[in-house]
């Protein structure tokens, strides 16, 4: 006879946080988001650590390198998605690295008697506007100059003239030495009214650039989330299928954790990969996923999963419970697991962080999943309406949308990850369809943030920690729940005042 869970599947919108005291030390401006990514014995710090509790989905229509690119500065983290050849996402995961590092190795790079339209071709691929002039062409050639888009014109010079002719020499520019710290570079770059300033060994081999620009990112986003050597991190998804050639791949190209992606993680599978992975590559965190209840998630963190994904079938484009009966309410899910977590840390004295991946439709349910003991949250739809997304975007009668498909969808063609029994999809456990266009990842997230650091504030917290300990929570009826939304006429213009 099948085993009957006694409580009810219940989803976000079925509770409300009920206020704390707001001490006087509670304002938005000193709640800390600061969130553990993986595993870490208890009272030491995680090996990575979020400035903002926010990872993107594994999926083709969200997690492009541009989007993120953004999200790292903003302190969270992407996840770039697996279906695709391990050339292609190893390709993408350097993109991110090299976009931004404090200390930046070159990707645009020409030899000296290359052509000004070869170093055009060079500049549009990359798009960078700074190239390095070395004797190979290579990123750690013996550098031999700078050559910038304002040193030449496409109208006024000859695109077949050689590189050399509109360099700046590498005796006339100013440079420094491999032992230079970040902070030494930097104030170069001001003090000496520098663009950019070449970082070069003994030999005159060229090491990286440090740019102005990356000083001014600094100050406009202070909770990048970067490495050790300041560049922005970023994750990558990988499959229990090619993992044993895709990881080491991911490795190479500075992938900072990685993340098995499952529509159903409660397998032998699943296990068996996170056994080989942390056997052959201890070093590189890698979460497992997704579950829905405590023994799941026991199952995985005892294979050696440093964090756990949670939730099925409750993204705004699966229709996993739909075709299968398969699934969880995703409050339901994340209070169990959290639980399970606890009693994991109380029993080995090693804490495995959980993500809420999907279910969350509102801003506030971020709040809510994070009151409930996740983490951090890993949301698709959310990311999937910004100008960093894949999706396209396209006009309607009432404003812009952007396309967003599952990785359950025919489109998507990620048979793979949801095992059926064949070489493709029997059938769709996701849609293909389109959200509305929010805009630029930056002031979006940025609102989403503010609502996060005011909820708190009203529950009296500063850290997410304390926020878990403390929050209360309350059901709601259907009729509170209506009662929570606006129930008056709308203005559709604005009031003029005389």
């Amino acid at each position: 006879m099948a085993q009957v869970i006694a409580e009810v599947s219940r989803t976000f919108n079925e509770f409300l946080l009920l206020p704390n005291r707001t001490r006087t030390d509670c304002s938005p401006a000193t709640v800390d988001l600061r969130t553990p990514l993986v595993r870490h014995a208890v009272g030491e710090p995680s090996a990575i650590e979020l400035g903002s509790p926010f990872t993107s989905a594994i999926m083709q229509a969200v997690s492009t390198p541009e989007l993120a690119v953004a999200l790292a500065r903003n302190g969270g983290l992407s996840f770039l998605h697996h279906n695709q050849s391990i050339q292609d996402q190893a390709a993408a995961v350097r993109q991110v690295k090299n976009f931004k590092a404090g200390f930046v190795t070159s990707d645009t790079n020409v030899r000296p008697d290359d052509s000004l339209s070869h170093l055009v071709a060079v500049m549009l691929r990359t798009g960078h506007s700074t190239a390095a002039v070395t004797h190979d062409g290579s990123a750690t050639g013996r550098l031999l100059g700078l050559v910038t888009s304002r040193d030449f014109h496409p109208q006024r010079h000859d695109l077949d003239g050689p590189v050399s002719g509109r360099m700046t020499a590498v005796a006339d520019l100013p440079h420094a030495a491999a032992d230079t710290t970040l902070s030494e570079a930097n104030a170069r770059l001001w003090d000496q009214r520098l663009d950019c300033l070449p970082v070069l060994d003994a030999e005159g081999h060229l090491q990286y650039l440090v740019f102005r620009s990356d000083y001014t990112d600094n100050k406009r986003f202070p909770n990048q989330a970067v490495d050790s050597a300041k560049r922005l991190r970023v994750g990558a998804g990988i499959n229990t299928h090619d993992y044993q050639e895709r990881v080491p791949a991911l490795l190479e190209a500075g992938a900072d954790a990685l993340c098995f992606d499952s529509s159903d993680g409660y397998s032998d599978w699943q296990a068996q990969a996170l056994t080989w992975v942390k056997k052959h590559y201890p070093e590189i965190p890698t979460g497992g996923g997704n579950v829905v209840d405590g023994e799941a998630f026991t199952f995985l963190a005892e294979a050696g999963a440093d964090f756990v994904k949670v939730g099925v079938g409750g993204g705004s484009i699966c229709i996993t419970r739909d075709q299968k009966g398969i699934g969880r309410g995703q409050a339901s899910a994340v209070l169990d697991v959290a639980a399970a977590r606890d009693a994991f840390r109380d029993r080995t004295g090693e804490y495995v962080p959980i993500c809420s991946d999907g279910g969350l439709v509102h801003d506030y349910h971020v709040a809510l999943a994070l009151a409930m003991g996740a983490d951090f949250v890993m949301m698709g739809r959310y990311f999937a309406r910004f100008d960093q997304a894949a999706g396209a975007k396209l006009p309607t009668r009432d404003g812009f949308v952007k396309e967003y498909w599952g990785e359950g969808s025919n489109r998507a063609r990620n048979w793979q990850r949801y095992g059926q029994g064949g070489q493709g999809l029997i059938f769709e456990e996701g849609v293909d369809g389109y959200v509305p266009y929010a805009g630029d990842l930056d002031e979006g997230l940025a609102v989403t943030v503010a609502k996060l650091r005011t909820t708190m504030v009203s529950c009296g917290s500063t850290t997410l920690p304390e926020f878990q300990s403390t929050a209360r929570l309350t059901l709601v009826s259907d009729q509170s729940f209506q009662e929570s939304h606006a129930n008056v006429t709308l203005r559709d213009s604005p009031m003029t005042v005389a």
